[in-house]
């Protein structure tokens, strides 16, 4: 967090600091009843993560799964496609469905 100037504290904005240590940069590409996704923009350079990653909610079972890598590439193709037709919800919801007998993951605290 910085100070803005007027006394508020807003978020610092991601990047690399002179050490090389970047930001994990978290940002919500989508909030509906049934489902969240947030992006992660980078997770280092430690080459495990090196393209971040998504990570699905599924707010009525209370269970997500994190994709990275090469299923975080696909997810981000099959979302690019999936938008191009702008869906309803209800479409967007139905295709982050197909996802939820993948989420083993229980959500404690989001």
């Amino acid at each position: 967090m910085t100070d803005d100037g007027g006394g508020r504290r807003s978020p610092r904005k991601g990047g690399r600091h002179e050490d090389g240590e970047t930001d994990r940069i978290m940002n919500m590409v989508y909030n509906s009843s049934n489902f969240c996704i947030v992006q992660f923009s980078d997770l280092g350079d430690d080459a495990r993560h090196p393209a971040g990653g998504f990570e699905i909610m599924d707010k009525g079972s209370r269970r997500e799964i994190f994709l990275d890598g090469r299923q975080a590439e696909q997810f981000r193709d099959d979302i690019a496609r999936l938008i191009s037709h702008e869906p309803s919800v209800d479409e967007f919801d139905d295709f982050l469905a197909s996802y939820t007998g993948l989420m083993t993951q229980p959500v404690v605290l989001h």
